[in-house]
């Protein structure tokens, strides 16, 4: 018995013979157009070598390997499988995906599971890589206030490992809710960037980790993960507002810093939990995003960094609120771009985001909109560094902005043309790295 299946190039399943149907023991209703392959191996296998399978289909036109793969009923069996790309009117007009034409074998397969990649499986668990949006404008922070003299190196790493195991926190519940209330069900349109990028290659973009459908953690252990990572959060923050009251000998910064933490942890935790879903409801998903990894974040980071106590006055927190703008503009665009090919899902989950109520072909708007304001306020920033931090050199400064305002326009062109295909993926990338080119940019421009 020979099972043969065709998918598409991000691995959804487009067509399957009866051989495959009785070997792995689905319907053609369960998986045709629903499901991707990765749904018949395990989890560290898929990590480990399904990307290195296709390269060498790609390659050199076909793969041969002997692996395990998973039935319907959770029992395993060893087999071998060959892998050829597939391509609509030959290799002219472009790859449409792979076929997979699967043995069953008595030989016994061992694939050794290295430990970079229980180490990958950890980070696509957690989405450990988009804690970038988060320490990165710590980061930045820090460097502004170590360019002033006026900063604790101790305080500093205590702060961004406690935000870093936050982040992580409201990572892990945001795939707990959206599984618990069948968002990422729905999703059968999310963004892998499989091979498409050196550093971000098979991470998960949209929709979700899917690390729960890949059978990676279980719903229950997805929440007891988040709560351990909000307990290590709690108790790093702790010791940052006891650390500042030794170095400033005063509770002010150390009440502030409590009250914007206790607003975060709300905020993370509602993002998808319901009754209040904030992911859901008209875009205040979208502001909510863009005050936790902006004003909030920046804010937060100087009253916990600070050598000196920080009065809460326009006049005292106003340069960490216009770093936070930009940089919360940032993130919040990582979102809104995963949002278009999350659209269809969130309608039928009842996800009421910007791209859903405004439409996908409105919503580029938004996108170049916030590419332009990041800019503006970039401009505006050169004049908090000019009066801040000795020797600044403005003209660096600028023409590092000018570079990252013609990337920006860039992405948003690839948005405008191609927010209808999955050809977006490639500008969900340029999206991340912006956002981390764009606060090195500024960190380099301090020292020049």
């Amino acid at each position: 018995m020979k099972s043969v299946i065709i998918c598409d190039m991000e691995g959804v399943i487009q067509k399957m013979n009866k051989g495959a149907l009785d070997m792995f023991g689905y319907s053609k209703d369960e998986l045709i157009g629903i499901k991707r392959v990765s749904i018949f191996s395990e989890a560290d296998i898929v990590i480990q070598n399904v990307l290195g399978w296709l390269d060498e289909a790609n390659k050199k036109g076909k793969s041969f390997v002997k692996t395990r793969f998973k039935r319907k009923d959770g029992s395993l069996f060893n087999a071998e499988i060959l892998i050829t790309p597939n391509y609509a009117n030959g290799k002219d007009q472009g790859q449409t995906g792979y076929c997979g034409i699967t043995k069953e074998i008595s030989e016994k397969v061992e694939i050794p599971i290295k430990f970079s990649t229980k180490l990958i499986r950890g980070i696509a668990v957690t989405r450990g890589g988009f804690t970038l949006a988060s320490i990165l404008p710590m980061v930045v922070v820090s460097y502004f206030l170590s360019s002033t003299g006026n900063f604790s190196l101790i305080n500093s790493i205590l702060s961004i490992t406690g935000v870093f195991f936050l982040h992580l926190f409201s990572n892990l519940y945001n795939d707990y809710f959206d599984v618990k209330h069948g968002t990422d069900e729905a999703n059968k349109e999310y963004f892998n960037v499989g091979d498409k990028s050196l550093v971000l290659r098979g991470a998960q973009i949209s929709g979700g980790s899917r690390a729960i459908e890949l059978g990676l953690i279980s719903l229950k252990n997805t929440k007891r993960l988040a709560n351990i990572m909000l307990f290590a959060s709690i108790i790093f923050l702790i010791s940052v507002c006891y650390n500042s009251y030794l170095v400033t000998n005063s509770f002010a910064n150390t009440i502030a810093m409590g009250f914007i933490a206790f607003t975060a942890i709300l905020l993370g935790y509602f993002y998808t939990a319901k009754p209040i879903r904030l992911s859901g409801r008209r875009g205040l998903g979208e502001l909510t995003i863009f005050f936790c990894f902006g004003p909030l974040l920046t804010i937060g980071s100087a009253f916990a960094m600070s050598t000196n106590t920080i009065n809460l006055n326009y006049e005292d927190i106003r340069n960490f609120i216009l770093i936070g703008l930009p940089l919360g503009l940032l993130t919040t665009n990582i979102l809104f771009i995963n949002q278009f090919p999350d659209y269809n899902s969130d309608k039928i989950a009842g996800k009421i985001n910007l791209v859903v109520l405004l439409g996908k072909k409105l919503s580029r708007w938004i996108f170049l909109l916030n590419i332009i304001v990041i800019i503006f306020l970039s401009y505006l920033l050169k004049e908090v560094f000019i009066e801040n931090i000795p020797d600044f050199n403005g003209n660096v400064y600028s023409i590092i902005i000018s570079i990252l305002a013609l990337y920006g326009l860039i992405i948003s062109v690839g948005l405008f043309k191609n927010y209808k295909n999955r050809s977006l993926v490639y500008y969900n990338i340029q999206t991340i790295y912006y956002q981390i080119f764009f606060c090195f940019g500024i960190i380099i421009s301090f020292y020049f």
